[in-house]
């Protein structure tokens, strides 16, 4: 099998190595990974300026682009070859419910699917080490052909592996996403010519405890495996808005 593989956390993440490493040693492997750490990029793609690709190993290219950059130029043409799947990761820290709207890890598996390529991005629940690469690296590497029976044009695969526990063995959960959200705060501080500067700060995050989530399986010590709609609809709003009576602009003042 031929594999595609790319990440946000850059071309010297850990994680994308022992990724590569574990899936080597049966299939042939390219990388297309960012050059820089490029978290939290979401589906951002380069319109006005080039991207560079740079072979830094064999079959190994670091991408002055964005995740989903990496994925969509390697699969029109950047990279010589044609790929069965793209596989996103090893994300360190977890990629549950909306963080995947931020995710670029998700951003490239979406990328690989948007082009009609098999699709997964992987990730790890903790936040710092110990990282468990390997295992996440391992689950990857003996359901390949799984997801590859599992997928459709419709979506990619999401993912996302707890550190192990000695007492209780892993279980492979099929869930949904489920709704996270960040207490967000900004730190400031001035520049020494007066400028106002900016961080992002607050990490607290508050996740619904629903039956099914992905959220529920890491937090049990499970893995969890979401398929991630391209096309995502909620029936019952949409009613709602086909139901709606809006006011519409009287058409001869703006002709």
């Amino acid at each position: 099998m031929r594999i595609l593989l790319s990440n946000d956390d850059g071309i010297a993440s850990s994680g994308l190595e022992t990724l590569r490493r574990a899936l080597s040693r049966e299939h042939e492997v390219w990388v297309a990974a960012p050059e820089i750490e490029r978290s939290g990029m979401s589906h951002s793609i380069t319109l006005r300026d080039p991207v560079r690709f740079r072979e830094v190993g064999e079959r190994v290219y670091a991408c002055s682009g964005t995740p989903a950059d990496c994925v969509l130029y390697s699969l029109l043409g950047a990279l010589p070859e044609k790929f069965d799947i793209v596989v996103s990761g090893i994300n360190r820290g977890p990629n549950l419910g909306t963080d995947i709207i931020f995710s670029g890890t998700a951003a490239a598996a979406r990328q690989g699917a948007l082009s009609g390529v098999p699709a997964v991005a992987v990730s790890v629940a903790p936040m710092r080490p110990p990282f468990p690469f390997e295992a996440a690296a391992e689950f990857v590497r003996v359901n390949l052909d799984l997801f590859l029976r599992l997928w459709a044009r419709d979506h990619f695969i999401n993912i996302n592996v707890p550190n192990p526990s000695r007492e209780q063995p892993y279980k492979v959960l099929f869930t949904h996403p489920s709704k996270r959200i960040y207490d967000d705060t900004i730190a400031a501080m001035k520049g020494p010519r007066g400028e106002n500067f900016y961080f992002l700060a607050g990490d607290t995050v508050h996740a619904e405890d629903e039956p099914g989530s992905d959220w529920a399986a890491v937090n049990s010590g499970n893995i969890s495996v979401s398929p991630v709609f391209l096309h995502p609809m909620n029936h019952q709003e949409s009613e709602l808005y086909r139901s709606a009576r809006f006011e519409v602009p009287d058409h001869e003042q703006f002709t």
